[in-house]
């Protein structure tokens, strides 16, 4: 069977929706997800990626270019500002692959990005001209991300809930959401993200053995790097409490 819509899945709640959008647009049978694996998330997204492909019948695809972990030795700094190569290497890079490769062998599809406005100040400006009904090159969603040899092949994106409201995504899901978020948690993916703010770091790392076990792995780059994982007061103050100390000691 031809995939149609391949949607790129994080195990969050706007690539679900978009998920589920497609499945009841055209099918299970023409729908594929594609989730790319960091190797930094949380047992539980890892889980809910699994439910939700018997949760909408379908086919979801992982794959790997690497680790969080591996980039941000290599790199020798951890991803944050304009240097995000967790996304860039190991989520975007590994999709353009994916698409070039399935493009070779079927054919033309569409790929739903589960992207919104409302998600920040930097998103409403990038896709401020952007129709949620419409498809695009992918270089033209994102540039500098996506080459046009995609779009020559008869790759399209869309961005199906674009100028959707946070409660409108979880109104649409109704409640088979990752459970990561009802534990306090506003956004999901890497755990944490390494490029989040401080309090969304020192959160993940204090709520349960796997963030501690986090914590110890980002302890161990910080000392080979030389570079701390904060970059606020916040983090460093919870540092310098004596919290992370006494997690490593656990």
């Amino acid at each position: 069977m031809k995939c149609k819509i391949l949607v790129p899945v994080s195990g969050g709640k706007d690539s679900q929706t978009c998920l589920k959008m497609a499945v009841e647009q055209v099918g299970s049978d023409n729908v594929l997800g594609l989730f790319c694996d960091t190797k930094f998330e949380h047992p539980k997204t890892y889980k809910h990626v699994e439910e939700m492909a018997d949760m909408y019948g379908v086919k979801i695809e992982t794959v790997c270019g690497g680790s969080v972990i591996e980039e941000s030795l290599r790199f020798k700094r951890f991803p944050g500002g304009g240097a995000r190569h967790c996304t860039d290497k190991l989520k975007i890079r590994e999709t353009k692959f994916f698409c070039k490769s399935l493009a070779e062998k079927q054919g033309g599809f569409e790929v739903w990005y589960g992207m919104r406005s409302g998600e920040s100040h930097e998103r409403a400006a990038r896709y401020k001209n952007k129709i949620s009904e419409d498809l695009y090159h992918p270089h033209e969603i994102m540039p500098s991300k996506y080459p046009k040899y995609l779009g020559k092949m008869g790759v399209r994106f869309k961005l199906p809930i674009l100028s959707w409201s946070e409660s409108e995504v979880f109104d649409y899901i109704k409640g088979e959401e990752n459970p990561l978020y009802s534990e306090g948690f506003g956004r999901v993916g890497c755990f944490p993200c390494l490029a989040a703010g401080d309090g969304w770091k020192v959160l993940a790392f204090e709520h349960d053995d796997f963030g501690r076990d986090q914590y110890i792995k980002v302890k161990q780059i910080q000392d080979e790097i030389g570079k701390s994982v904060f970059t606020s007061g916040v983090g460093d103050r919870w540092e310098n409490s004596g919290q992370g100390c006494l997690i490593c000691s656990i």
